[in-house]
């Protein structure tokens, strides 16, 4: 199968006051040294993979006092050009939504949404072509869900996540191109699980060694996938797949619970 690239937008945030001072997933451990020096470098590197592809990259400044920032995925989901705002459930990272709104009515959005309730944007929301795929279980509530699906007038499908490890949706899923995704089986609850495979039938399948090196944590443009280098398996599947994975080292960014689509918020939308 032949794949195109789509030209993306994106925003991200630089870590610049990037450490692990609290605990709030199970990869934080404030007992470990981060290397925020190392984390910029990484993050760079990312950032210079966006646009060698041909992506246009967007900047927020980040804010001392929140060093989870960088994870700029959590900061809001849009689509459509509607920009839905994100509401922490953990106080250590409250500061961070209306930030990330302010941004956002900075650069020209007009159709923005301060929510009610607890998302944690594109890391909990996720866009395919026909669906907004929305996580719960962890982070993001249920009344979260119909909350988006009002604002943003696209059905949202609910999953169901049971391991604390894969606590956000795109820990534990990726959607690949329109409406191909790859996810980890053993993330979600039978239910949520029967929901992917009626969905997904094509799905590629992640293991468990693939999973826990965040292999999930990816962003595709529709050909190339960018996601942790250490996923081997499913770099060969995506190659069988006629995607081109392109492998990249976070991880001292992984120190915080997240990896490549973690640092990545795509702005589907006109304003510019």
């Amino acid at each position: 199968m032949t794949r195109t690239a789509r030209p993306r937008r994106y925003l991200m945030c630089r870590p610049t006051h990037f450490e692990v001072s609290y605990s709030i997933n199970p990869w934080m451990d404030p007992a470990k040294p981060v290397d925020t020096g190392l984390a910029i470098t990484q993050w760079e590197q990312l950032r210079s993979l966006y646009l060698e592809l041909g992506h246009e990259v967007e900047l927020i400044d980040p804010l001392p006092g929140c060093p989870d920032m960088v994870y700029a995925a959590n900061g809001a989901t849009v689509v459509d050009g509607k920009v839905l705002g994100a509401r922490f459930r953990n106080a250590e990272r409250a500061a961070e939504g209306p930030a990330y709104l302010d941004w956002f009515r900075s650069h020209g959005w007009s159709a923005l949404h301060d929510p009610e309730h607890v998302n944690e944007g594109e890391g909990d929301f996720l866009v395919t072509g026909s669906w907004v795929l929305a996580g719960k279980g962890f982070r993001s509530t249920p009344e979260s869900h119909a909350e988006a699906q009002e604002f943003f007038g696209r059905p949202v499908i609910g999953l169901e996540l049971v391991d604390e490890r894969y606590y956000h949706l795109d820990t534990a899923l990726a959607v690949l191109s329109e409406d191909e995704v790859m996810y980890n089986p053993r993330a979600f609850t039978p239910g949520s699980l029967a929901v992917l495979e009626s969905l997904f039938p094509d799905a590629v399948l992640a293991g468990p060694a693939d999973a826990a090196a965040f292999g999930l944590n990816a962003v595709s443009d529709g050909r190339h996938v960018v996601l942790p280098e250490a996923a081997a398996g499913l770099a060969a599947a995506l190659r069988e797949r006629g995607f081109e994975p392109v492998g990249v080292d976070l991880s001292e960014l992984l120190k915080g619970g997240g990896s490549v689509k973690c640092c990545t918020l795509e702005l589907r939308g006109p304003a510019a």
